[in-house]
C-alpha cells in the first residue's frame, strides 16, 4: 500500500512541473526546458519563428552590403524645350507667349549593375534615345560616363562600356535556369527614378511569363517571353537593375512592373543576358539573327473563340526585314517558323529565333483572310 501512495506522490509530481512548465511557456514565454535543449526555429511569439525571421533579415543585410556597390544608378542629361508663361500686352488685350528656350535636363531614369569586364547592364529600354548623353552613378555618388552604348534588338538589354569600368566591382551571375516558383529574391535600384539603392525583397511568383516592356508613349514597346514574376516591389526607375537569390547572384533583370496592379513585376532570366554577353565577347556586336517583327502570342483560349490557329499575332513589320521578304504583313498569325508550331505554352517566335543564326534559310509559315500561306526568307544580322 505504501509503494502504491509513493508511486502515485511521484506521478503527481511529474504531472504538476509539466503542466507547470506548459503553462509557463504559453502565459509567461518562459522556456525553461530552451536553456539546455534549444530548439532552432521554435516558436516565440504566435506566428513568428525567431530564429528564421533573423536568418531572413541577415541574408537581406549581407546581400545589400556585399551587391549594392555593383548597383548604379543610370542618369540622362538631354536638351529640353521649355516654354515661358504666357504675359500680357502693355494695353491687356491680348496674352502673347515668349519664345521657347532649350534646357539641359539631367534626371536618374533607370538602374544597372556591372558585370565581369567593368561592363554596366541596363535594359535597352532605359537608354533608348540616341540623341542624349548618359552616365551612370554608383553608391559612394562617383559618376562614370557612358562612352558606348550597345543594344540587343532581340531581347530589352543593353550593354554599357563607362569610363573608368575596369575599377569597378561585378556581380556574380547565378542559373536561372534552376530557378522555382517561391524561391526568395531581392530587388535593388533607383525607385521611382528618385530613390537610389532601394531594397525591395520578395519571392519569385511565377515563371515563362509573357510580357509588354518600355514606354508605349514614348513609342517603344518589346514583346519578351519566359520572364520571371516576382512580388518584390518594383517601380519604374528599378529597370535595369538586378534581381538577386539569397546567395548574392544575379538571377534576373528587372525590367517591368504591371500597370494597375500591385507587387506583380518582371525580370529578365539571367541566363538571357549570359548568351547576349558570349556573343558580345565573340563579336564585339550584338549580331543576332533579327527577323523583323514586334508580335503578341494568341493564347488557345482566344484563338478558339476567334476561330483563328494559335501562333504569333503581328503587330509590326520592318519595312525591308527577312520577314517582309517573305511576305509576311501586319495582322497575320505566325503559325509555324521551319515547321515548329507556335504556341504560348510551348515555343514562342522568340525561342524558335534565338536558336537561328544571321544568315540561316527558314520557311514562315503564316494565317491571313482564313487561309494558310508560306514564304522563305533568309534572317539577318542584328548588326548592332
Amino acid at each position: 500500500m505504501k509503494r502504491f501512495w509513493l508511486g502515485f506522490a511521484v506521478a503527481l509530481v511529474l504531472v504538476t512541473s509539466a503542466l507547470s512548465g506548459a503553462i509557463a511557456d504559453r502565459l509567461f514565454i518562459i522556456k525553461p526546458l530552451d536553456r539546455f535543449f534549444p530548439r532552432e526555429g521554435f516558436r516565440t511569439s504566435p506566428g513568428i519563428f525567431e530564429q528564421q525571421v533573423l536568418k531572413e533579415e541577415s541574408v537581406v543585410i549581407s546581400v545589400a552590403e556585399a551587391a549594392s556597390p555593383s548597383v548604379v544608378t543610370v542618369s540622362i542629361t538631354q536638351e529640353r524645350q521649355v516654354l515661358e508663361p504666357f504675359f500680357l500686352d502693355p494695353f491687356g488685350f491680348f496674352s502673347v507667349p515668349r519664345q521657347g528656350r532649350q534646357e539641359t535636363v539631367q534626371q536618374d531614369i533607370g538602374s544597372g549593375f556591372i558585370v565581369d569586364g567593368g561592363l554596366v547592364i541596363t535594359n535597352k529600354h532605359v537608354v533608348a534615345d540616341a540623341n542624349a548623353s548618359y552616365k551612370v552613378i554608383t553608391k559612394d555618388d562617383q559618376e562614370h560616363g557612358v562612352q558606348k552604348i550597345y543594344r540587343d534588338p532581340v531581347n530589352d538589354i543593353a550593354i554599357l562600356q563607362v569610363e573608368g569600368g575596369d575599377t569597378l566591382q561585378a556581380l556574380a551571375l547565378g542559373n536561372s535556369d534552376d530557378l522555382k516558383v517561391g524561391q526568395f529574391v531581392i530587388a535593388i535600384g533607383t525607385a521611382l527614378g528618385e530613390f537610389r539603392h532601394t531594397v525591395t525583397t520578395g519571392v519569385v511568383s511565377g515563371l515563362g511569363r509573357g510580357v509588354s516592356a518600355g514606354d508605349p508613349f514614348g513609342g517603344f514597346v518589346e514583346q519578351l517571353d519566359n520572364v520571371i514574376q516576382t512580388d518584390a516591389a518594383i517601380n519604374p526607375g528599378n529597370s535595369g537593375g538586378p534581381l538577386l537569390n539569397s546567395a548574392g547572384q544575379v538571377i534576373g533583370v528587372n525590367v517591368a512592373v504591371a500597370g494597375g496592379a500591385e507587387n506583380i513585376g518582371f525580370a529578365i532570366p539571367i541566363n538571357v543576358l549570359k548568351e547576349s554577353l558570349t556573343n558580345f565577347e565573340e563579336t564585339g556586336r550584338f549580331d543576332r539573327a533579327f527577323l523583323g517583327v514586334r508580335y503578341r502570342m494568341i493564347p488557345k483560349e482566344t484563338a478558339l473563340l476567334n476561330d483563328v490557329p494559335e501562333g504569333a499575332y503581328i503587330v509590326e513589320v520592318v519595312e525591308g526585314s527577312a520577314a517582309d521578304t517573305a511576305g509576311v504583313e501586319e495582322g497575320d498569325i505566325i503559325t509555324k517558323l521551319d515547321g515548329k508550331q507556335l504556341a504560348e505554352e510551348g515555343e514562342s517566335l522568340a525561342e524558335v529565333i534565338s536558336r537561328k543564326k544571321a544568315g540561316d534559310e527558314i520557311e514562315i509559315e503564316y494565317f491571313r483572310d482564313g487561309e494558310t500561306k508560306t514564304g522563305k526568307t533568309r534572317l539577318e544580322s542584328s548588326g548592332e
